[in-house]
């Protein structure tokens, strides 16, 4: 009896506590993968390559924080930045860099990365053009390839060698429903969520075998805010909208339908995999207060529209696109939710945030169930 009174007062007293950051543990390296959210060059090394037009490679792009374009859609850091300097490593060296130092961990995220393969979209009218060979089968291909390289002598990485890293699977969905959309009724679009969640799973099960012990998996962000959308989808039917947001119901209802079934699907992969930590981040929670209180934030009213764009409603216009030529950008994009229809450095500060603490408060819980163990153990 005494024993349990000491556990209750030790659960409660942690979580009256706001976990710091140094509860994290020590981590020395980052391994990222994803899509746009998360790309921090791969994008532009592939477009310069493949000599592809690039507006992410010249500014505004990177203006904020930067000073120059770095390949990243956004004005600064993207919320895997925040994290690495929040635990004090670099910021992660895109894996197709050339003779790259990944001493420190690597980012394998491409920009229009989607979890489903790429053949699933080639008969879905223009889907079939935007889906690029760079899914999630294709990064995780990517890291076993550098994986042997990470060890010295190179050869294959020896027991433990990831139990100091930190591994973030995502974000990965935005792109499959985003194509998807294109030449699919929204109904329709639901049938696929399972095989996104899916692979999504899959991949992160294939990172705990190769070793990961910590690995973050993300969930989508409010498909029916973001400013493309409700330029592409526009409806007559004000029902469609949300009253307090003015967000698209439908498209909404679409991510929480697919961070549910993730987060489903993380607890079974947990309970699977004890020695490692599975944790879920919220994507979609912090983007909606911000959006239904900006002035907290220190955001502008407008808060559903682009800081660099080209004009006309949400600031957005495909034809004048931002870094394209009739394109202006806001005077401060830190009081912006949104740069070009990805999100700005000041939201995903926000973001990165919520994210760490998550993992800290994980930790946490992890810490004092060890703890009760140990205790159990001794007074038995």
């Amino acid at each position: 009896m005494k024993l349990l009174c000491c556990c209750i007062l030790s659960l409660l007293f942690l979580a009256s506590v706001e976990p710091a950051i140094s509860s994290l543990g020590h981590f020395d390296k980052i391994f990222s993968f994803g899509d746009t959210f998360t790309d921090t060059g791969n994008g532009r090394l592939l477009n310069a390559k493949n000599k592809v037009p690039d507006p992410t490679a010249h500014l505004p792009y990177g203006q904020t924080y930067f000073g120059n374009a770095t390949g990243r859609s956004t004005d600064g850091r993207l919320i895997i930045d925040f994290i690495a300097q929040k635990l004090g490593l670099p910021l992660l060296t895109p894996s197709l860099t050339k003779n790259g130092n990944f001493s420190h961990g690597a980012n394998f995220a491409i920009t229009a990365a989607t979890a489903l393969n790429v053949s699933f979209f080639k008969d879905i009218p223009i889907a079939g053009m935007l889906a690029l060979d760079t899914t999630m089968k294709v990064q995780l291909q990517l890291f076993e390839a550098l994986k042997p390289s990470l060890c010295s002598p190179a050869e294959a990485c020896p027991s433990g060698f990831f139990d100091k890293s930190l591994f973030f699977m995502g974000e990965f969905g935005v792109n499959d429903y985003s194509f998807s959309i294109l030449g699919m009724p929204l109904p329709e679009v639901y049938s696929i969520v399972p095989s996104v969640v899916g692979n999504i799973t899959e991949a992160t099960e294939r990172l705990i075998k190769h070793g990961a012990k910590t690995v973050v998996v993300p969930g989508i962000s409010p498909l029916g805010c973001t400013p493309p959308n409700l330029f592409f989808f526009p409806s007559t039917d004000p029902a469609s909208y949300e009253d307090d947001t003015g967000c698209l119901k439908g498209f909404n209802e679409l991510a929480k339908h697919h961070n549910t079934l993730l987060q489903e699907a993380l607890k079974t992969i947990q309970t699977n995999h004890e020695d490692a930590k599975v944790v879920y981040a919220d994507f979609f929670t912090p983007v909606m207060k911000m959006i239904k209180s900006p002035w907290r934030y220190g955001l502008q009213s407008d808060v559903l529209s682009c800081c660099c764009g080209g004009g006309g409603e949400y600031n957005f216009n495909i034809s004048a696109g931002c870094g394209m030529p009739g394109a202006t950008v806001c005077d401060d994009p830190s009081k912006y939710l949104y740069w070009d229809g990805h999100f700005t450095e000041a939201a995903h500060s926000v973001i990165a945030k919520g994210w760490l603490k998550t993992l800290s408060v994980h930790n946490h819980m992890i810490e004092a169930a060890y703890r009760f163990l140990n205790i159990a153990k001794d007074s038995a």
